[in-house]
């Protein structure tokens, strides 16, 4: 990303009356993504958690409204915008809008919501709601035609969130862990277990298999245990493998993280698979976000499959 010069008022040697002439940077999260994947609940949770949230805005008032905040005298502005296919030509010009936007005086940000087709389509049908780009086809269609008009979109987004797997509470709780000490921190990572037999995850950035350490699973006492639960995750730790697995796992991740900040990006995810996401993953999300949180990085462990068998 591009430096930016901070605004007069962050500038320890500007004049005064620069300083009173200048808005304050304004941080803008842009809510965006496929049609049906939680955006109303994401747009919610926001709003719970204060942030000035709008809907359905022409991505070329994000500018204007950005501006207007930062000069209605708040300290730390924080503003949502739900920006999507609704806006029909409009949608088209949000790229280039971020783009000048990031050389301004404004912060802007992208959440990026996501789901399977399988999930959108049964939501679309328990709803009885058509896709908004669906027309005379079905709701597929649509979706189709969606997703080729968001995909540039998504690969620039910041933090991208699968929500096939939450329900509304789960989604909400999701986005008020990310965003509810926006500010405080300048990396979150999450670090996520899951189960292959249910997929891999679609917002991870990194994914590591875990399937080459023993199955608990096998072993009846620890059977009807999780990874959360102090003998399994004795027992996974002890297995070959295991702790030089996360020491160089850990170790490799270190420029990684360097590297996120370098590149002002604030949010990451790290995936550990194993059968079930049930035991081995767990654990060693678990303790791979113990050691992270140790070195003083934002984590949130999320054990995506726990509780699905």
């Amino acid at each position: 990303m591009t430096p930016v010069e901070p605004p007069a008022d962050d500038r320890p040697d500007a004049p005064a009356g620069e300083a009173a002439a200048r808005p304050r940077r304004t941080e803008l999260l842009v809510i965006t993504g496929m049609s049906g994947a939680g955006r109303s609940t994401t747009a919610k949770a926001l709003e719970d958690l204060g942030w000035y949230v709008v809907d359905n805005l022409p991505p070329q008032m994000l500018e204007p409204l950005a501006e207007l905040a930062a000069r209605a005298g708040l300290s730390v502005p924080r503003i949502a915008v739900v920006v999507d296919v609704r806006g029909r030509s409009f949608f088209a010009e949000l790229t280039g809008t971020l783009a000048a936007l990031d050389t301004r005086h404004v912060s802007p940000r992208v959440l990026f919501l996501d789901a399977t087709d399988e999930v959108l389509v049964r939501r679309f049908e328990s709803v009885r709601r058509p896709h908004p780009l669906q027309g005379d086809d079905r709701i597929v269609d649509g979706i189709a035609r969606e997703r080729a008009l968001t995909g540039d979109l998504r690969s620039r987004a910041d933090v991208v969130v699968d929500s096939s797997s939450f329900n509304v509470h789960q989604l909400g709780a999701l986005v008020a862990s990310l965003f509810e000490a926006e500010g405080t921190e300048d990396l979150r990572v999450t670090v996520m277990s899951f189960g292959f037999k249910y997929g891999t995850p679609a917002d991870a950035e990194h994914i590591a298999d875990v399937r080459f350490l023993p199955n608990p699973h096998w072993e009846p006492d620890l059977r009807p245990l999780t990874g959360q639960d102090a003998p399994v995750s004795e027992y996974v730790l002890a297995a070959e493998g295991a702790l030089p697995f996360l020491d160089r796992y850990a170790g490799a991740l270190e420029p990684v993280l360097a590297g996120y900040r370098r590149e002002n990006k604030r949010y990451a995810t790290v995936a550990f698979g194993c059968t079930g996401g049930k035991h081995r993953s767990v654990a060693i999300a678990e303790e791979l976000g113990a050691r992270l949180r140790r070195a003083g990085v934002g984590v949130r462990v999320l054990h995506r499959d726990l509780g699905r068998e």
